[in-house]
């Protein structure tokens, strides 16, 4: 029906192949599945004489071709065998006839049509094809075993004598190249530039297996035969060495991470500089662990995710409100602090340093304002730290070097607004060598940290959106300039009074909750509570109040365990059942009004407390003996109370021999423990003026305030402690320095309402007060 040797045109029904490229010598066997394909098929058995066009689709992956997507050279084939498959598709095997060019589409539906015309071969130079046949023979017999994929087909084809032409196609054929450069052959037309594709692709086959020779023989040298498992590894080595295509899958995951990652520009420049030094290192050497340890950092540190604030103020108040009771000083600078934030939404310019002893609640507080803004909160202990790499990180060239702990703890926190907690910032260990506060300057400079360098990260990172919050116990063990970039925010011991509340509110309920009991199994009485408080525990906090609550709740679950109760009730009566003999001895009014010995006010870490002051003369030469383990500026004070004395003995009726021929002896009972600070300086004076006069001293009243030499009392701190101590332990009355007028709004009502408060100017309104005629 059609010449090959011929011109001619027509249009027939279209195959459309993808993903392999036929030649005129080829085999060709095709699985025809679209539908398009199978009515070709139909109309071409039926109407056609089984003659169709194959045609190739230069994408593989479209499913409805246009014409502009066909290669523009075709072959002419007739069906040869049809066979049809279990999933309703047909494999077929065509005889090629010729080449042909498509000119146009006919039709889509029901199945392709185009327009085609023959193309005959361009045969030039006949000496020159003849040299080129000659080379390429040689080629085929020398190379034959790796360059085609069925090399018997072609030396078979080769003895029995073949034409150029179909020695190009058939060749073309089997040659092992990738199928879109198999293309060149279907288009080309002249035979000579063929046969010379021919023989650049084999070259380029023969330099192929050249250099895997090199890699095999590179490979038998580096090891043993008898180590398979090593000689696999060198190979997939040399050959990734060879190929410059060494831990692609690596690599590619760390590329995809980058890309992902929202690094500004220059630390991404930075890590795709990294990433393509790790290709290139080997996977055994030390620096690629160090390379790969430095880009698992870049990706990790969050660089722009933020979360949302909460707007709110009240809602903000209320979440403090529910975590803490008392503090309200604190609470409202906080709130400032908060308000602040939410109005111009940035971060206010100060540093907050919560300030206090322990357990008194800094790092819970700490939490509950990133809770009140809904931010992530993370954590970092300065304890101990000695080194300035603990803050900046390590260089890399150090073996396990390491980002500090300020992008580690960005690292843990994976946004870049948390709030920060930098506890026990007065712990810093600083020597002649090391001084790692100066790292914390930038830290928290908030006109500074927004260029942050971290030795180990070698780029800048942006601080500014993080909220720092610090803790220390001793403000004097912070150095100055550090200080100075803080706002202190003092959170002193709690009161009697805000431990029975902190107690009823937090304390039991969490105890029994944590060991998994209801809450009205366990009952603790108030009066227990207070009894707990006073006799149990001498704290600032309340963490030892915890604990002991937690040795109740286990010892109530076994006895109602063993002993089958619903419930049970602490009491004052049962409480030593529970906890064994009070640890601790409350001081008391004394029984009688006495010569020389006066009740003070003392300020503890622990809390307010009474402490008795005697005084005492006998004969002896004008000497001062202090005792009770006095430290060095309550022995001033005495000193100055004496002297004060001394000097107005006459206005105070006490004869000068008196000093000429007795000692003077001051003691603070209970030795053991250290006494020191200066407001004791009144009680010390008006024991020495109570025991020198023979004046009794009203046992209901206590006293605190220090003494100058002119007799002045200055103000004392720790006036709400001292206050609550002083109604504790049964006086009526207190004597406080005029100066602290201001701060007994401090005092708890319930506490006011009992005391007597007296201001004194001087030290003759205190014994106005405290002296009986």
């Amino acid at each position: 029906m059609y010449n090959p040797r011929k011109i001619f045109s027509d249009h027939l029904p279209v195959i459309a192949v993808r993903g392999v490229i036929f030649l005129p010598a080829s085999d060709i066997r095709v699985e025809i599945g679209r539908d398009f394909s199978k009515n070709a098929i139909t109309e071409a058995e039926n109407n056609r004489d089984g003659h169709v066009l194959l045609v190739f689709q230069e994408n593989p992956t479209i499913e409805e071709p246009e014409f502009s997507d066909f290669v523009e050279i075709g072959i002419l084939a007739r069906i040869s065998v049809k066979i049809k498959l279990p999933n309703g598709n047909y494999k077929i095997k065509f005889e090629p006839v010729t080449r042909v060019r498509l000119n146009d589409l006919i039709a889509k539906e029901p199945f392709y049509l185009i327009d085609f015309t023959s193309v005959q071969l361009i045969q030039e130079d006949i000496n020159e094809e003849q040299v080129l046949l000659k080379m390429l023979t040689k080629e085929i017999v020398e190379n034959a075993k790796f360059i085609f994929r069925d090399s018997k087909k072609v030396l078979e084809s080769l003895n029995k004598g073949i034409t150029s032409e179909q020695l190009s196609d058939l060749i073309a054929s089997e040659i092992r190249i990738p199928e879109n450069e198999r293309i060149k052959y279907l288009k080309e037309l002249s035979i000579n530039k063929r046969l010379k594709y021919l023989l650049e692709d084999i070259e380029k086959e023969k330099t192929l297996q050249s250099i895997e020779n090199k890699i095999n023989e590179s490979v038998r040298k580096s090891t043993d035969q008898n180590q398979r498992e090593y000689y696999l590894r060198e190979k997939m080595r040399a050959i990734q060495e060879e190929l410059g295509d060494s831990k692609q899958s690596d690599a590619q995951k760390f590329l995809e991470q980058i890309e992902a990652s929202d690094m500004p520009t220059k630390v991404k420049d930075k890590a795709l500089k990294e990433l393509k030094r790790y290709e290139y290192l080997s996977p055994n050497s030390a620096e690629s662990n160090v390379v790969r340890t430095y880009l698992e950092t870049l990706i990790s540190i969050p660089w722009a995710k933020t979360t949302k604030d909460e707007e709110d103020i009240n809602v903000a108040i209320q979440k403090l409100e529910d975590s803490h009771f008392g503090l309200e000083k604190v609470k409202e600078r906080i709130i400032e602090y908060l308000s602040v934030k939410m109005l111009t939404g940035k971060n206010p310019q100060t540093i907050l340093c919560l300030s206090g002893p322990p357990g008194v609640g800094k790092t819970s507080l700490a939490k509950s304002i990133a809770k009140a803004l809904n931010r992530e909160f993370v954590k970092t202990s300065l304890g101990g730290v000695h080194d300035e790499a603990e803050i900046r990180g390590h260089r890399r060239t150090y073996v396990g070097a390491l980002p500090g702990r300020i992008i580690n703890g960005m690292i843990k926190a994976k946004v870049v607004n948390p709030v920060f907690l930098i506890d026990e910032i007065d712990k810093l260990v600083m020597n002649d060598r090391n001084d790692p506060s100066s790292a914390l300057l930038e830290v928290l400079d908030p006109e500074q940290n927004q260029f942050f360098s971290d030795h180990y990260v070698e780029e800048d990172y942006d601080l500014s959106q993080v909220i720092f919050i610090t803790t220390a116990n001793y403000l004097q063990n912070i150095p100055d300039p550090l200080r100075d970039r803080m706002e202190v925010i003092e959170l002193s011991s709690y009161t009697e009074i805000e431990k029975f509340h902190i107690a009823k509110q937090f304390l039991i309920d969490k105890q029994i909750k944590s060991h998994g009991l209801e809450s009205k199994k366990i009952t603790i009485t108030d009066a227990a509570i207070k009894i707990i408080i006073r006799d149990y525990t001498r704290e600032a906090g309340v963490r030892q109040l915890e604990r002991l609550f937690g040795s109740i709740v286990r010892k109530s679950i076994k006895q109602i365990l063993t002993k089958k109760l619903d419930s049970i009730t602490i009491k004052q009566d049962n409480l030593s059942k529970f906890l064994g003999k009070p640890l601790f001895k409350n001081n008391q009014v004394l029984k009688n009004d006495m010569i020389g010995v006066v009740t003070g006010l003392a300020y503890t870490m622990a809390g307010g407390d009474t402490l008795e002051v005697e005084a005492t003369y006998y004969e002896g030469k004008n000497n001062l003996v202090l005792t009770g383990n006095l430290g060095d500026v309550m022995k001033e004070s005495a000193m100055a109370a004496l002297s004060y004395v001394k000097s107005n003995s006459q206005k105070l009726g006490i004869k000068q021999e008196l000093f000429e021929r007795n000692d003077f002896h001051i003691h603070v009972p209970e030795g053991a423990i250290p006494k020191d600070g200066p407001s004791a300086g009144v009680t010390l004076a008006t024991a020495l003026i109570s025991v020198m006069t023979n004046r009794k001293v009203n046992r209901f009243v206590g006293m605190t305030g220090e003494i100058t030499l002119n007799g002045r009392v200055l103000p004392i701190g720790g006036l709400k402690e001292k206050a609550i101590a002083a109604s504790r332990t049964g006086l009526k009355e207190i004597i406080i320095p005029e100066g602290n007028e201001k701060d007994v709004e401090d005092i708890p009502k319930e506490v006011r309402d009992v005391l007597t408060i007296h201001f004194a100017k001087k030290i003759d309104d205190v014994i106005k007060i405290a002296l009986l005629d």
